[in-house]
């Protein structure tokens, strides 16, 4: 981070195992819709233009994983955290009081990535009159206190209210309460160890949207809420290359031993760029000619890999999600079928999808045309895409 004093910084905790949610991976890299939940809690923050800056605090030794979620996106560094949350948002404090500290900060859970801007919006203005603010919901549920698995006298809930994060404090107040805090106790949250110092932390409306995923369930709900707000498009892609002496042939970011390979400006992996062609037209963003100009020399020789990366980030770019790739080559040779489930694994690679999203096929012109004839190769490809509704 440079030595700079902010207005607004984010401080967004993706520090945690989440072993609850389930899965083979901390819960912060896994996928809701087609994006890690950390990408959508840092897209969600870098969208609101009150934030100056976003300091990350990620898990000892994921650092690395992390940064390589978030390329292109705004975020002013990552610090390692520590056994418990409140260690890792001190580790973060001070890394930002390094660093020229802020003014105001918000301290937000990547567990819970559905921020809207609104909620930002009421956390920033409580500020301008007390040293700290939570959203919270009203607790709409009976409660009971339990008697040995039996309902025991009903808890007045008129006074109980659901915490949610981002918490919003002044910078200062929120650094020397943690410096202050004893040690040996945990925290609820910040909020608790700023009223500690005497502070008055102000209720917000918190939002439904920043439930906290915390179990299977949570995911499976979330992804259906995000799936109803989704579109499908179609994309097509076609094209040829001639075949010629002394080339290389790459077939789907595969080279293939052949007499003859594929000329062109790039390496000419007609497979790839009809892909390519697919994925920008679902998205109505022109072809592969309008995004890398076959008359640029930048782009001779250049891998076709790059071309389908950067319409995969185009995707990406979007809030969308690639659901499925179909493709087809068509040749007389070389034969395509010893080499099919290397293509789909590179494509799937490529595009950072389940190999199930691929598919790969091949046929023939019976003889006829310039592929029949041997002169070239011919692919088409038709992408599927699931874009935000409002995209």
């Amino acid at each position: 981070m440079m030595k700079i004093k902010h207005g607004v910084v984010a401080l967004l905790v993706a520090a945690g195992q989440g072993s609850r949610a389930g899965g083979d991976m901390p819960k912060q890299f896994r996928q809701i819709a087609g994006k890690p939940v950390l990408v959508h809690a840092v897209d969600a923050l870098a969208a609101h233009a009150a934030i100056d800056a976003i300091l990350l605090v990620a898990g000892a030794g994921q650092e690395e994983a992390v940064r390589a979620l978030l390329p292109g996106r705004p975020i002013a560094g990552i610090v390692a955290g520590a056994d418990s949350r409140r260690g890792s948002v001190r580790a973060g404090l001070e890394a930002m009081a390094a660093s020229g500290g802020a003014e105001r900060v918000l301290i937000h859970d990547a567990a819970r990535p559905f921020l809207p801007g609104e909620v930002i919006d009421r956390l920033l203005s409580a500020l301008d009159l007390h040293a700290g603010a939570v959203p919270a919901l009203p607790v709409a549920d009976t409660l009971v206190r339990g008697d040995e698995g039996r309902a025991g006298p009903v808890v007045d809930r008129s006074a109980l209210f659901r915490v949610q994060t981002p918490q919003a404090f002044h910078f200062d107040a929120i650094l020397a309460a943690h410096r202050g805090w004893d040690e040996d106790r945990e925290a609820t949250d910040d909020a608790q160890m700023l009223r500690e110092q005497g502070h008055d932390v102000i209720l917000v409306e918190g939002d439904e949207r920043l439930e906290k995923l915390t179990y299977p369930q949570d995911f499976a709900r979330a992804e259906a809420r995000l799936s109803a707000q989704r579109t499908t498009r179609v994309g097509m892609g076609y094209d040829v290359h001639r075949l010629a002496a002394g080339e290389e042939l790459w077939l789907g970011g595969v080279r293939i031993d052949h007499d003859h390979g594929l000329a062109g400006h790039s390496d000419a992996d007609v497979a790839l760029h009809a892909i390519v062609d697919a994925l920008l037209g679902a998205l109505a963003e022109g072809d592969i000619g309008s995004h890398f100009p076959p008359s640029d020399p930048q782009w001779r020789g250049a891998a076709s890999s790059r071309f389908l990366e950067y319409a995969a980030d185009r995707v990406t770019a979007r809030g969308g999600r690639i659901e499925h790739i179909d493709l087809t080559i068509i040749c007389e040779a070389p034969k395509i079928g010893p080499h099919r489930d290397s293509i789909r694994q590179r494509i799937a690679e490529i595009l950072a999808i389940g190999l199930d999203r691929v598919s790969v096929k091949a046929t023939t012109t019976e003889r006829l045309g310039f592929t029949g004839r041997r002169e070239g190769i011919a692919a088409q490809a038709v992408a599927t895409l699931a874009l935000p509704a409002l995209s």
